[in-house]
């Protein structure tokens, strides 16, 4: 039985459900093949998160190598925290390189999938076993510009980059130059599991999608929310994920933990959100509007910013305006995209294929292949 070993940065939720989506695939391709798989999910994200992406079972491995951003909420960063804990890392690297390697070993993985912790590419390859990477940044990316000791930090993770075997570079990106073996791919993500029937039974809502809007903010959520700018919309539906949220007739609270964003994006024509990738992603996918907050301080955020005005119907607020303004974007039109051409929306296909055409190889013991082989 070949074994896909997925590596997931341990920073908000997006890199766990895109990496998810893409082992769900991963198995689906290898089912028709008559190919049993085994995966192991390597991160300290929630196994709920997990259970609503990835289809099957797998061996949950609660093991964290690097921390991403510590922040409180999905746009409070602590910086401080953040350097203290890197350092941790980096200066017990040894002992976590050997002994996840020895685990790799033991467990016979054919393959390691990080998105993206740095010291998977050392760790494979004291393991023996290929890494590939997939990411739209690097977390030298989000560092760099913070200098002081975080510069330290970035050039140790462009060391351990140069580790790996190739990389899967995903829409919205920053150049990644310091990856190795670029292949860019198209978006990734989930696919709504509800029918827009059965959402609007539950929220007993008939408002039509033009005025049905999904607010969502990561998995950590924000901390002050103003939801009293609601009570200026009655005739409009809203629907939100932080169980925190006040009753109101308007807002539809979800509470049901097998329900993701994107399944909820079927009966919106727009969704409200700070920047991430996955919520931008699965709005494309579905070609649905994005109104995005701004975001300081974290380089991938202008670069989400950018490409979601290029590639779909949007509307930037600033930070200030969606915290103690009138909420008036709402009912403003949608710029049109920038550019006239989509993204492709087969990544997950792409990468997904790539995978198992190699584990194909990795169960066929009478191929003779060197364990470091990079497909490209």
């Amino acid at each position: 039985m070949p074994t896909l070993y997925v590596a997931v940065t341990n920073h908000g939720f997006g890199h766990a459900t895109r990496a998810a989506s893409v082992a769900t695939e991963v198995r689906q391709r290898c089912q028709a093949l008559g190919l049993p798989l085994k995966v192991i999910m390597a991160t300290k994200a929630p196994e709920w998160l997990l259970d609503s992406y990835l289809m099957g079972d797998y061996e949950y491995r609660p093991v964290s190598f690097d921390v991403g951003v510590l922040q409180s909420d999905s746009l409070t960063m602590d910086k401080a925290a953040t350097l203290k804990e890197m350092q941790a890392i980096r200066a017990q690297q040894a002992d976590l390189i050997e002994q996840e390697a020895a685990f790799l070993q033991a467990q016979q993985v054919d393959l390691v999938l990080a998105d993206i912790p740095p010291l998977m590419g050392c760790i494979a390859k004291a393991a023996g076993v290929p890494c590939w990477l997939m990411g739209n940044f690097g977390w030298d990316f989000i560092y760099r510009p913070w200098g002081g000791e975080f510069t330290a930090i970035a050039d140790w993770i462009t060391e351990c980059w140069g580790h790996g075997d190739r990389t899967f570079r995903l829409p919205f990106s920053e150049p990644m130059s310091a990856l190795p073996n670029i292949t860019d791919v198209g978006l990734t993500g989930g696919t709504p599991a509800y029918s827009e029937a059965h959402l609007r039974e539950l929220m007993h809502s008939d408002v039509p999608s033009d005025r049905t809007v999904l607010l969502t903010f990561g998995g950590l959520g924000l901390t002050a929310i103003p939801y009293q700018a609601l009570a200026k919309f009655p005739d409009w539906q809203f629907v939100t994920f932080d169980r925190t949220a006040p009753d109101l007739p308007n807002l539809y609270r979800v509470n049901d933990r097998k329900m993701r964003p994107v399944d909820w994006m079927v009966v919106c024509d727009r969704i409200v959100s700070k920047p991430g990738y996955s919520t931008f992603a699965e709005a494309c996918l579905l070609d649905k509007g994005v109104i995005t907050i701004t975001r300081e301080g974290f380089a991938e955020a202008q670069i989400l910013i950018d490409g979601i005005q290029d590639y779909a119907p949007h509307r930037i607020v600033e930070a200030a305006d969606f915290f103690d303004g009138d909420w008036s974007f709402l009912t403003h039109d949608l710029h049109l995209p920038r550019k006239l051409e989509k993204l492709d929306k087969g990544g997950q296909a792409t990468i997904a294929a790539a995978i198992t055409d190699y584990l194909k190889t990795a169960a066929n013991p009478v191929q003779n292949r060197p364990v470091n082989s990079t497909v490209s």
